[in-house]
């Protein structure tokens, strides 16, 4: 998602240098919503924990792995996807475990910036200066970009060579994470190269 906020914005930027563009898992409109809340939260909870000591920490502190944890379950995943993985209690039990027994991998000083780093992100003021085609590739049940809001229909609006991919949510899909499954989209985003290919 982080690469489709960027492709909204090399759009507007290198207008004339794109053939075709796709961004992925992300709108162009300014972190906002759940969206925003969600990662401002993630951010406060290792930041309120005196084990982060303002960053001067020796060893992670512990709310990294389950801010990592929460983060996870509540933005990616699918609705229809945890229910079918997880219908009863003892199973949800079971990948909340997993999540919480996986490796560390995460340094909190380099999450906070992670996470941080999309607070001034804004492509829509912009969106007039994209020339190129654009594919924009999308979840029903991505729960950072949920469709429902009407927000990506109205950006799309204002460009002439764009269309939205909106993939069905599934017990198959995951949600946020769906568009990191080719299977997907496969033979639509090959029509779309091959629609906007030069001679």
């Amino acid at each position: 998602s982080m690469g489709g906020m960027q492709t909204w914005l090399w759009g507007e930027k290198y207008p004339d240098m794109m053939d075709a563009l796709v961004p992925m898992a992300s709108q162009p409109t300014e972190m906002s919503a759940r969206n925003w809340m969600m990662r401002r939260m993630l951010v406060e909870s290792i930041k309120q924990d005196p084990a982060w000591d303002h960053g001067n920490y020796t060893v992670q502190p512990p709310s990294l792995r389950l801010a990592n944890a929460m983060f996870s379950i509540a933005t990616s995943g699918g609705t229809l996807a945890y229910q079918a993985a997880a219908p009863t209690h003892a199973q949800a039990d079971h990948l909340v475990d997993a999540l919480l027994n996986a490796p560390q991998k995460n340094d909190a000083n380099d999450f906070i910036y992670q996470w941080g780093s999309s607070a001034d992100y804004n492509a829509a003021p912009g969106l007039a200066r994209i020339k190129a085609p654009l594919l924009a590739i999308n979840s029903a049940d991505d729960e950072r970009n949920p469709p429902e809001t009407g927000t990506m229909q109205a950006s799309l609006q204002q460009l002439k060579h764009a269309r939205l991919l909106l993939i069905p949510a599934s017990a198959q899909t995951r949600g946020h994470g769906t568009t990191s499954d080719a299977s997907f989209y496969a033979q639509q985003l090959a029509d779309f190269m091959q629609q906007t290919a030069r001679p």
